[in-house]
C-alpha cells in the first residue's frame, strides 16, 4: 500500500529517503518529534489541512502531523475542481493505522460542519429546500447541507406510486423532527402542501360558483370518474359528465396530471364537495334533435349495448336510442334482445318517439318491415283450410304454425265433436302436420283461432241421434267409475253415463258392487240430449232378449266385416286382420321386452315422454274430477226423475290466448280461450 501511494504521487524512493533524512537531522528522535506534532491534535476532531498532491483516486493532505493523510476523491462534491494548495477541513479519525498512515475523512467533516450549520440555522417547523439525492428504505434522502430523511408518506398529499421519480428534484419541505444526539432530521413535504392547500381551499370556496369554467389538474382516476384539483380542493368529474358519447372508462379521455377546463355543476360548501363536467363545456348534441331525427324517419346506427329489455343503438357521437325488445319483431316472441342483435351490428331503425328533456329516443326494428298481421285477415279469412305444424302444446290447446312467425291456436274444445279432450297430447304431439279450419282472425290482438273438428260434420246433428235412439241396446266398456255412476265408452270418442240408480233394481252403495273399469256391459239408451251432447244409459232395463238380439246383431256384423277382410278390436272398432295380427305381435314383443328388462333389473324410461305423459295424465285427472263433481251435483235430480245423462264433449270454455305469445309458452301453462274462437 505505501509503495503504491508513493508511486501514485510520482516520487522516487531516493528522493523520499533524502527528504526524510533532512527533515529529521539533529539529536531529536522520531518519537519526540511525533509527540510534539500531535500534542495539539485530537482524534475525532476537525482540523485543517493542505492538499499537497492530487492523484487519480485520492489526494494527499498535510495536516501538520508526522505524515500526510490520504483523502479519497469520492469525498469531494466536484473532484475535478481539487487543486494542490487547497485548504480543506477533515476529520482526524486515527493518528496511525496498521500501515502507519494518518486516517482522515473529509465526508465526515463536511457532515459535521453541515450539521452544525443546520442546527444553528433551522428549528423544527422551519421550511428548507433541498435536492433529493437517493432512495432509501421507507423514503428519500434530501440534501440541505446534510442528508435529511423524507418519509414516503410525507412526500405528497396523495400516495406516491414510485418515490424514485423524485430523485434529482429540488423540493420544499418542513422540518418536523430534529434528533441532535443521533444527528438525524426528518422533514415533510406533505405538511407544507396541506398548509398551502388549506389556504387555497379557503380562497376557492369563497370564489367558486355554479356555471363557472375553471382550470384543474387530474389527480386521480377511478372506474366511476376522475378527481380534478381546482387549487385547494378536488372536484369529482363523473364518467357520465365526461363526454356526450359513450365511454367505458375515464382513462379513455383523461390522464393523471392532465390540465383540463371543467364546468362547475354543483357546489356543496358545507361538505366541501364539488361536481364538475367536461362535456358541459361543449355544445350538446341534443340541440335541434327533432330536426335531425324526426319521428317516423328511417336512420342507421350501430348497436353499442345489449340489455335484458332492449338494445341501445348509437346514431351519432353522444346520441343513442333504445330499441325495446317488444319493437324487434312483429311475429317472434323475443325473450332476450341477444337473440336478434349483438354489439357492433349495423341496423336500420325507425324513430318512434323523442323525449328531449330526458334525452331519450325510442327506436323500432320491426317498423322497417311490413307487419305480416296486416295481411293475415286477407290471406286467411274465416273458413279457410290451412296446413301447419304443431309447434307447442299447452293445457288448453296446441299452437299451429301457419306460416313463419304466424301461429294459430287450436283449442281442446275444437279438436273433436264427440271426444272429451282434456289435454291436447291426447290428439297431437309436437311436429305433427295437421289440417285445420280458420274460425276467427283478430288482427288487432294478433290472434288466429283454428278448429279441427270443424273439418267434419257435427255427428250430434245426425249420426249419433240416429244410431243411439231411445230404447236401443248397445255394448260398451266401462272407462270411469264415480260415486254416482259409471262412464261407458260406446264408440271411439263417445261416452254415456250409466247412473248408479240404473245399475240394479236393488239399492247399492257403490257402482263397484256391480261393475268395474274395463268391464264390457250391455246397456240401453234411455236419454239422448243432442243440444247438450249427453247420452243416458241403463243396465237394469236390459233384458235377456235384448242381450240375445245384440249378440245376434254383433255376430252378423262380424260376418259382414269378415267378408270385407275386417274384424273388431277390443273396443269394437273395425280393423283389418293384418292390423289385428300386428297388434298381437307388438303386444307380445312389448311383454317379452318388459319381462327381460325386469329380469335384468333394468328400467328403460324416456324421460321426456314420461314427463309429457305425467303432465297429460295430471291434466286429465284434474278435469275428470271437476266433471265428476259437476255431475255429482246433478245426480239427486237424476235419481228422483230416473233420468241419467252425461257429457259427450266439453262445453265451450271461456278462454283467451294470444297466438303469437302463447306459441312460445311451455307445455303445462294454463290460459283461457275466447268463446268467439271456439
Amino acid at each position: 500500500m505505501p509503495n503504491e501511494l508513493l508511486k501514485q504521487f510520482s516520487a522516487s524512493e531516493e528522493q523520499i529517503a533524502g527528504e526524510v533524512d533532512e527533515a529529521f537531522l539533529g539529536n531529536d528522535s522520531l518519537d519526540s518529534i511525533f509527540k510534539e506534532s500531535i500534542q495539539d491534535a485530537e482524534v475525532d476532531s476537525i482540523i485543517q489541512g493542505r492538499v499537497v498532491s492530487v492523484g487519480s483516486e485520492a489526494v494527499m493532505v498535510d495536516v501538520g502531523l508526522k505524515s500526510e493523510g490520504i483523502v479519497p476523491l469520492s469525498h469531494f462534491d466536484d473532484p475535478e475542481s481539487v487543486n494542490m494548495g487547497d485548504t480543506i477541513d477533515v476529520l482526524l479519525e486515527a493518528v496511525e493505522d496498521d500501515e502507519g498512515l494518518i486516517v482522515l475523512s473529509k465526508r465526515k467533516a463536511d457532515r459535521i460542519r453541515g450539521w452544525e450549520k443546520v442546527i444553528s440555522t433551522y428549528n423544527e417547523g422551519d421550511i428548507v429546500r433541498g435536492k433529493v439525492s437517493r432512495k432509501i428504505k421507507g423514503g428519500l434522502l434530501l440534501e440541505i447541507g446534510v442528508p435529511v430523511f423524507l418519509p414516503a408518506s410525507q412526500i405528497d398529499i396523495r400516495r406516491v406510486g414510485d418515490v424514485g421519480e423524485f430523485i434529482g428534484k429540488e423540493l420544499d419541505c418542513k422540518i418536523i423532527k430534529i434528533d441532535e444526539p443521533r444527528m438525524n432530521i426528518v422533514v415533510s413535504r406533505r405538511k407544507l402542501l396541506e398548509e398551502v392547500r388549506e389556504e387555497q381551499k379557503s380562497t376557492l370556496m369563497t370564489e367558486i360558483e355554479i356555471g363557472q369554467v375553471r382550470k384543474g389538474v387530474v389527480k386521480n382516476i377511478t372506474d366511476f370518474g376522475a378527481f380534478v384539483d381546482l387549487g385547494g380542493i378536488d372536484g369529482l368529474l363523473h364518467i357520465t359528465d365526461m363526454s356526450w358519447g359513450r365511454i367505458n372508462h375515464p382513462s379513455e379521455l383523461v390522464k393523471i396530471n392532465d390540465e383540463i377546463d371543467v364546468k362547475v355543476l354543483k357546489v356543496d360548501k358545507e361538505r366541501e364537495r364539488i361536481s364538475l363536467g367536461l362535456k358541459q363545456t361543449q355544445l350538446s348534441p341534443w340541440e335541434n334533435i327533432e330536426e335531425r331525427y324526426p319521428v317516423g324517419a328511417r336512420v342507421k346506427g350501430s348497436v353499442v349495448n345489449v340489455l335484458s329489455y332492449g338494445a341501445f343503438v348509437e346514431l351519432e357521437d353522444g346520441i343513442e336510442g333504445l330499441v325495446h325488445v317488444s319493437e324487434m319483431s312483429w311475429t317472434r316472441r323475443v325473450n332476450h334482445p341477444s337473440a336478434m342483435v349483438k354489439v357492433g351490428d349495423e341496423l336500420e331503425v325507425v324513430v318512434l318517439d323523442i323525449k328531449k328533456d330526458k334525452q331519450e329516443i325510442s327506436l323500432g326494428m320491426k317498423q322497417v318491415e311490413v307487419n305480416p298481421w296486416t295481411l293475415v285477415a286477407d290471406n286467411y279469412p274465416t273458413g279457410t283450410i290451412i296446413e301447419g305444424t304443431v309447434r307447442n302444446l299447452t293445457n288448453y290447446g296446441a299452437f299451429i304454425e301457419i306460416e313463419e312467425g304466424i301461429d294459430g291456436l287450436l283449442h281442446v274444445s275444437d279438436m273433436s265433436w264427440t271426444r272429451k279432450v282434456v289435454h291436447p297430447s291426447e290428439m297431437l304431439k309436437k311436429g305433427d302436420h295437421v289440417r285445420a279450419m280458420v274460425l276467427q282472425v283478430d288482427q288487432e290482438r294478433k290472434r288466429v283461432a283454428l278448429g279441427l273438428k270443424q273439418m267434419e260434420e257435427d255427428p250430434w246433428l245426425g249420426n249419433i241421434p240416429d244410431l243411439y235412439q231411445i230404447g236401443t241396446v248397445v255394448r260398451g266398456k266401462v272407462t270411469k267409475t264415480t260415486n254416482f255412476g259409471v262412464f261407458v265408452q260406446l264408440d271411439q270418442d263417445l261416452e254415456g253415463l250409466l247412473h248408479i240408480s240404473e245399475l240394479s233394481d236393488q239399492k247399492i252403495n257403490s257402482p263397484e258392487e256391480i261393475v268395474k273399469v274395463g268391464d264390457k256391459v250391455d246397456v240401453k239408451v234411455i236419454k239422448i240430449d243432442g243440444e247438450n251432447r249427453k247420452i243416458g244409459l241403463s243396465l237394469k232395463d236390459v233384458t235377456t232378449e235384448d242381450i240375445e238380439a245384440l249378440n245376434e246383431a254383433e255376430e252378423a256384423h262380424r260376418k259382414e266385416l269378415a267378408e270385407q277382410g275386417l274384424t273388431l278390436d277390443e273396443d269394437g272398432i273395425p280393423i283389418t286382420f293384418e292390423e289385428a295380427e300386428e297388434r298381437v305381435k307388438a303386444a307380445e314383443e312389448a311383454a317379452a321386452a318388459a319381462a327381460a328388462a325386469e329380469a335384468a333389473g333394468e328400467v328403460v324410461i324416456d324421460e321426456e315422454e314420461a314427463a309429457a305423459q305425467a303432465e297429460a295424465q295430471a291434466a286429465v285427472q284434474a278435469a275428470a274430477e271437476a266433471e265428476l263433481a259437476a255431475m255429482a251435483a246433478e245426480s239427486p235430480e237424476a235419481t228422483e226423475s230416473g233420468e241419467t245423462e252425461t257429457e259427450a264433449t266439453t262445453e265451450t270454455e271461456a278462454t283467451e290466448a294470444t297466438a303469437s305469445d302463447a306459441s312460445e309458452t311451455s307445455e303445462g301453462d294454463d290460459e283461457p280461450k275466447e268463446e268467439s274462437a271456439s
